[in-house]
């Protein structure tokens, strides 16, 4: 049987979640999906495949088997619709994974831009300040503004933005104006993440401060409109504040203290083959980026 027939018939298995979904993808019968799959993991001698009544799921090497595959595929498809298209353009779907604020205010902005310069491109933008697993959810690009540490992925630093402490001037005026870090402890201090300690920078150099408050939330959106409204003081990346600054309700404290900053990178599962839709959604991303920040 052919190989190349094989590969398709298993990513075809892999990203419909099924075999009949992959027959009608394909225009082929289920039998014959079925027939290429169980001939691809015969060749290889491992099994691919998860098999129940209900669904399919990959087995450990079949997730290492398409992560290496799928871009490979990825690229023959560029190369004939390079061939076959006057305009030389990219096509297919490009998943992008943004944190929920900063993607909103810096990524989703330029998403029209983007597909104008490539009408056959599909975007699937996931805003979420959870971390997202790139090989498991299947992410083509993660746009980072934290500190990076994925062995398995290739990064590309594009810019840098500091730390900024806020509160609304509502707030201030009923409890007042922080003068130092330490007057934090009689503040309703809003709590990201697990950001508990908040860093700044004395004389002596980095210290932190341990903070409490009534909220705390795993989502920047969240701590931004209850600064907003005047619950308490948050801290945050200055990028991600561009659209509160505007509020003339909104003002920065402690920029005395704050020095640190964080990086801005993109993020892409390390792989041998990268689809040339996916470069050049990077390189769109890597020039656009660093203007708005």
């Amino acid at each position: 049987m052919d190989k190349f027939h094989e590969l398709n018939a298993f990513i075809a298995v892999v990203e419909t979640g099924g075999f009949s979904a992959a027959a009608r993808k394909t225009g082929e019968s289920q039998s014959a999906v079925s027939k290429a799959v169980n001939a691809l993991e015969k060749r290889l001698g491992v099994a691919l495949l998860h098999r129940t009544t209900r669904k399919v799921s990959l087995t450990d090497q079949g997730q290492k088997y398409y992560e290496r595959t799928k871009p490979l595929i990825d690229e023959i498809q560029v190369a004939d619709s390079e061939l076959t298209s006057s305009t030389l353009d990219v096509t297919g779907l490009v998943r992008i994974a943004a944190p929920s604020t900063f993607g909103r205010l810096h990524v989703l902005p330029l998403i029209p831009e983007l597909l104008l310069r490539h009408p056959g491109l599909r975007v699937d933008l996931v805003l979420s300040d959870a971390l997202q697993d790139l090989v498991e959810d299947r992410i083509d690009l993660a746009i980072r503004s934290s500190t990076v540490n994925e062995p398995d992925s290739v990064v590309r630093r594009l810019a840098r933005t500091s730390l900024v402490c806020a509160g609304s001037r509502s707030y201030f005026k009923q409890y007042g104006v922080p003068r130092n870090p330490a007057e934090l402890a009689g503040h309703n201090c809003l709590i990201y993440g697990d950001m508990t300690e908040w860093p700044f920078m004395g004389p002596e150099g980095r210290f932190t401060v341990p903070v409490r408050g009534n909220l705390s939330s795993n989502s920047a959106e969240t701590i931004l409109a209850g600064v907003v409204a005047g619950v308490g003081i948050g801290m945050f990346h200055r990028a991600s504040l561009v659209a509160e600054f505007q509020h003339a309700d909104v003002v920065a404290v402690l920029e005395d203290f704050v020095s640190e900053t964080r990086d801005i990178s993109l993020v892409w599962p390390k792989r041998q083959f990268i689809s040339t839709r996916v470069r050049r959604v990077t390189e769109f991303f890597a020039a656009a980026l660093p203007r708005r920040i």
